[in-house]
């Protein structure tokens, strides 16, 4: 991969929020607005590129998250040169360790830090004239995506609604109770046919809970089951799962470094690993970390679920380390998802295809969404 130095001349984050009519519902929690927030570098030549920080939870993190860019980590940035993306990553992460134990923060840090990153991505294949995708190593533009975010209520309509919009395979969220779990996942199969069908729990079971529900879950030939426990629970527990399950069980998104991926990519117990370039290690820690998952045996698939433009940053890494993944697209309502996702809009036959353009290949128009700005 070459190399392009540039200097910092600016790094802005700017926050919004989009209010729901219909909530996005987890097994922890709901969202009741939709939160982003992007990021803007500029260098010294003018070139700018875009990036996002993870911002869903807790309801009044985002805020937080645009001032740590704002406040924190720009003004360390702003009239260095550095080398690489990776370079800048490297000073940011080490720089700001200690603050981030200090103040119980290292989540918020690490998300802040992932929204520079990726923005310093996007700057940097602009600046080399190339699609993020090819700068990353990709071969193929085209990569398989799946509709995501499936509500327990209204799954049948909102899965019906994603095949109408061109979508070949579903994820559906898991964890209210078996009747409507059963009843969900049943009406999802028939509606997606012999296409991909996955269920996420949200970390929403026990060990025992999960073991009592994956028999029961065996009859809907399921892609995968994701987070059926607690991220943080023991290997052991996790071990047990995969032993009595029938399909591959995936998790990644709450994983936030190097050493636990390697971890879990040591042992046989995740057959799908999602980690999210968003919210730890944008793509400067991620993309070593998704090229180890494909040797590791594994399938990558980037985890996503906020703005459109970490979702276009994280299909851009999908077909830039390739594999046989599948990238994963909200189905609910979000403008500020839609409005800058780029190609990832238009899905045909379940799949989707980047372009040829520099970086994301997309420059952001915020002026249309002034009116959800909330920092």
């Amino acid at each position: 991969m070459t190399t392009d130095s540039f200097t910092i001349r600016s790094i802005e984050a700017f926050c919004y929020r989009y209010p729901l009519a219909t909530p996005v519902v987890t097994s922890f929690g709901k969202m009741l607005n939709r939160p982003a927030v992007f990021v803007r570098a500029v260098d010294e030549d003018g070139v700018e590129g875009w990036g996002e920080a993870w911002s869903n939870f807790p309801a009044p993190g985002a805020e937080h998250r645009a001032r740590l860019v704002n406040e924190v980590l720009a003004p360390g940035l702003v009239g260095r040169k550095f080398d690489s993306p990776a370079q800048a990553f490297e000073v940011l992460s080490k720089g700001t360790e200690v603050l981030a134990l200090q103040c119980g923060e290292p989540g918020p840090f690490a998300q802040a830090i992932s929204g520079i990153d990726l923005a310093l991505w996007d700057l940097s294949a602009r600046r080399q004239r190339l699609p993020l995708w090819r700068l990353l190593g990709g071969q193929s533009r085209r990569i398989k995506v799946y509709a995501s975010g499936i509500n327990p209520g209204g799954a049948a309509q909102t899965a019906e609604a994603a095949l109408a919009r061109g979508h070949r395979a579903l994820k559906l969220k898991v964890g209210f109770g078996a009747e409507t779990d059963l009843a969900n996942l049943a009406a999802l199969r028939a509606i997606v046919g012999a296409g991909m069908l996955a269920a996420d729990a949200n970390q929403g079971w026990s060990v025992d809970q999960a073991l009592e529900m994956l028999p029961r879950l065996a009859a809907f030939d399921l892609r995968w089951l994701e987070e059926p426990i607690r991220a943080d629970r023991p290997r052991e527990e996790w071990r047990r799962l995969q032993a009595a399950a029938r399909m591959p069980i995936a998790a990644g998104e709450n994983i936030s470094s190097v050493e636990g991926f390697k971890d879990v990519l040591a042992e046989d117990v995740l057959g799908v690993v999602q980690p999210d370039i968003a919210k730890w290690g944008g793509l400067s820690a991620c993309a070593g970390v998704a090229r180890d998952i494909l040797k590791a045996g594994k399938t990558f698939c980037p985890h996503y679920l906020g703005g459109g433009i970490g979702l276009l940053a994280s299909a851009h890494l999908l077909a830039g380390i390739g594999g046989d993944g599948w990238l994963e697209v909200d189905a609910n309502d979000n403008p500020l998802r839609d409005r800058f996702c780029g190609a990832v809009a238009d899905v045909t036959d379940g799949t989707i295809v980047l372009g040829e353009e520099p970086g994301l290949g997309f420059t952001p128009d915020l002026s249309g969404i002034a009116n959800y700005r909330s920092l």
